[in-house]
């Protein structure tokens, strides 16, 4: 079964990495210069840099269907550059999963494959897609909605280690990202981690840093370049999070419901 995923970041990611290791084939899809903080767990930076390990997972990028193919063949995830999923629908997937995480739709339709589904806020089952899964941390997260939608963004990061706002690192100016620390690196409250432009950033809170832009990204003011994880656990930089996993088990309980529970097909 082919499963194309719109969105290559760490939660997009997370999704295609349970679905490749639960046998099906998966094609993800970013923008020119991804935006990718947590780029250690993501599929993403494959747009620049060739290919990208996940995990035991390797991700490859591919231009055109023949290298989607050859992709699958060799065991892996084809990513393209994509913005508007047109090769990816080219394809002719089985199921689209929309995880740009956008808050909002930004075109997808119930009938852009078989099965569609939503990731977070921003689509309603039933009218845009047939389910959609849950992103919010709490009760709720990965659970499958097939009537209606997501809670609502509250534009609050979630709490981790007691800190939510606190620990995003943001651009304090318009003009080019430069990080001055490495994803992994552990840091203390007020330390420089990169530069917006010429504008310094400084950590709001001290902790590992989980997530960071890669050099050469054009920001705004106020645009997340990073985040501080105050646990401190070093480890949890290369490995999918358990929110990334819980959604990616939402998604992979929808195909099945879907395709099985519904249809009684073989997949």
């Amino acid at each position: 079964m082919k499963v194309l995923v719109k969105g290559a970041g760490d939660l997009a990611s997370g999704i295609g990495a349970r679905l490749y290791r639960s046998g099906f084939l998966v094609v993800m899809t970013d923008i020119e210069a991804p935006t990718t903080v947590r780029r250690t767990v993501a599929f993403s930076p494959a747009v620049y840099l060739g290919s990208m390990q996940v995990e035991d997972i390797t991700g490859v990028l591919c231009g055109n269907l023949e290298e989607i193919e050859a992709a699958h063949r060799e065991g892996r995830i084809a990513v393209l550059v994509d913005e508007r999923a047109e090769m990816g629908l080219s394809w002719k997937p089985d199921v689209v999963v929309d995880a740009i995480l956008a808050k909002v739709n930004l075109g997808t339709k119930m009938a852009d494959a078989e099965m569609v589904i939503g990731v977070g806020p921003g689509f309603t089952a039933g009218e845009d897609c047939h389910c959609v899964v849950e992103t919010k941390r709490g009760h709720d997260l990965g659970r499958c909605i097939w009537s209606g939608s997501a809670i609502p963004n509250t534009g609050v990061p979630g709490m981790i280690g007691g800190y939510d706002k606190e620990r995003i690192i943001r651009a304090t100016a318009d003009g080019i990202f430069k990080g001055t620390v490495s994803i992994g690196d552990l840091v203390e409250k007020g330390d420089l981690v990169g530069y917006s432009g010429d504008s310094p950033v400084y950590a709001q809170v001290g902790g590992v840093v989980r997530g960071l832009l890669q050099d050469g990204v054009m920001v705004k003011t106020g645009m997340k370049s990073g985040d501080v994880d105050p646990r401190g656990n070093v480890e949890n930089c290369f490995s999918i999070s358990d929110k990334a996993s819980a959604i990616g088990g939402g998604v992979l309980e929808a195909i099945l419901h879907h395709f099985w529970f519904e249809n009684k097909k073989t997949l």
